[in-house]
């Protein structure tokens, strides 16, 4: 086996010739003696037994730790940049073939030089470093607590959070009650696949976002793309959004709304529906979560026995995602009415939220949902079920409220951010 100047280490890009090809990617770390590991172009891994190689030729030398970028400060656009962590905040490992948490903030920067162009940052936060499966209240307060300092220094003119995408609707939910009346953008991004690929959603999620972040909006926002092209971005409101696709970089759709921004990175901005304006007032915070409560889907035929576990684990509220305009068992053996009598009795608040995402319950049409509301189930008319779920623990985390069922209920069924559109119609389908 001969080999090119210079031994091939892990890290390193090489072109492999066997007695029948040739194959050209990064070099990984192996651990069986026999076997060379090669990352190919396309992303995947292969192996390729060390007694078929002819040839290892280096092609190009694994980088070492590049100089991080520094932040200059020229005094105008000036934003905050606090980081989370998700895909967006990490980038290829070249030794091992996957990936891996940037090891500081600022790298990202080093990736994406472009913004310096758009914005003067600050300062990067980083609250925590977690995936967004791993988050949950305590991570949102922190989070909210985090934002608002920003908002309420003078210097700082918007907020980027980067942020996973699997759960980035729950946390837009959650900051866009917690922060309440804003007087600047907070826009969460976010990119499907790591920061270093040549496919990454992350430069055009990051530089839209920079540009929302200095637009005259102010709501809690999710900026990114638009398609599944690198034309522009949306910005979508932070109450009324949602992963709808495993892998798409376009993974995120308005539901029962349109976006409230079509973005361009070159800074051009159209505003596609009413959205809150720029203010000076300071930002309030009211940041409290009670995380005993969940969200269950109904199914037919399903066991109402199911919330007794909510029950006896003392969960102060539920959330059931009913089907049609709310329904659920109302009828024999597994009719849901005597259990759902039972929780409420004994102090549980249940919201009714509609499985289909598209369109708004409505417990007047059918007997069975005038049922429902008559034993004191709380319809959420067409808000999103994940929100429905932020909603009543943030609600429920107002410790003054926590046992008056009236207060809890007008307090489900206020709009404070956009929660509820009280304009649906078919276009939103489109």
């Amino acid at each position: 086996m001969k080999k090119s100047k210079g031994k091939a280490e892990p890290g390193d890009k090489v072109l492999i010739k066997t007695n029948k090809r040739e194959e050209e990617g990064i070099l990984l770390e192996s651990h069986e003696s026999g076997i060379l590991l090669l990352k190919l172009n396309t992303g995947y891994n292969i192996g390729i037994k060390k007694q078929n190689i002819k040839k290892i030729k280096v092609l190009e030398k694994s980088r070492k730790e590049e100089q991080l970028l520094k932040i200059k400060h020229s005094g105008q656009n000036r934003i905050d940049v606090i980081v989370t962590g998700g895909t967006i905040s990490s980038r290829l490992d070249s030794k091992i073939g996957g990936v891996k948490s940037l090891t500081s903030p600022e790298a990202l920067l080093n990736l994406f030089p472009k913004l310096a162009e758009i914005v003067d940052i600050r300062k990067i936060e980083v609250p925590f470093m977690k995936f967004s499966e791993n988050m949950e209240g305590k991570d949102w307060i922190k989070l909210a607590k985090v934002v608002e300092k920003s908002l309420n220094d003078k210097d700082c003119q918007g907020v980027i959070i980067t942020h996973g995408t699997d759960f980035l609707h729950y946390t837009s939910a959650a900051l866009s009650l917690m922060l309440g009346k804003l007087n600047k953008p907070v826009v969460l991004t976010y990119s499907q696949r790591s920061s270093d690929r040549g496919s990454s959603d992350a430069r055009l999620n990051l530089i839209c976002s920079a540009h929302a972040a200095l637009s005259d909006l102010s709501e809690v926002v999710l900026v990114g793309h638009s398609s599944i092209n690198d034309d522009l971005c949306y910005a979508l409101r932070g109450t009324k959004v949602r992963k709808m696709h495993t892998s798409r970089r376009d993974t995120f759709k308005p539901i029962n709304s349109k976006p409230l921004l079509k973005i361009w990175p070159d800074g051009k901005i159209e505003k596609v529906s009413d959205y809150k304006k720029r203010e000076k007032q300071k930002v309030k915070l009211d940041a409290v979560f009670n995380d005993r409560v969940a969200l269950i889907k109904f199914y037919p035929g399903q066991n109402p026995e199911i919330l007794d576990y909510y029950l006896k684990k003392k969960y102060k509220g539920l959330v059931i995602e009913m089907s049609g305009l709310g329904h659920v068992l109302t009828e024999g053996k597994n009719n849901w009415i005597p259990k759902l009598k039972e929780l409420i009795k004994k102090g549980v608040t249940i919201c009714a939220a509609p499985q289909t995402l598209y369109g708004r319950l409505d417990p007047f049409v059918y007997s069975p949902g005038r049922e429902l509301q008559n034993i004191g189930i709380i319809f959420l008319r067409d808000i999103l079920p994940e929100t429905a779920l932020v909603k009543l623990g943030w609600v429920l985390g107002h410790k003054n409220i926590n046992k008056d069922k009236e207060e809890i209920k007008e307090m489900m069924l206020k709009n404070y951010a956009g929660e509820f559109n009280p304009c649906l119609s078919e276009e939103f389908l489109e």
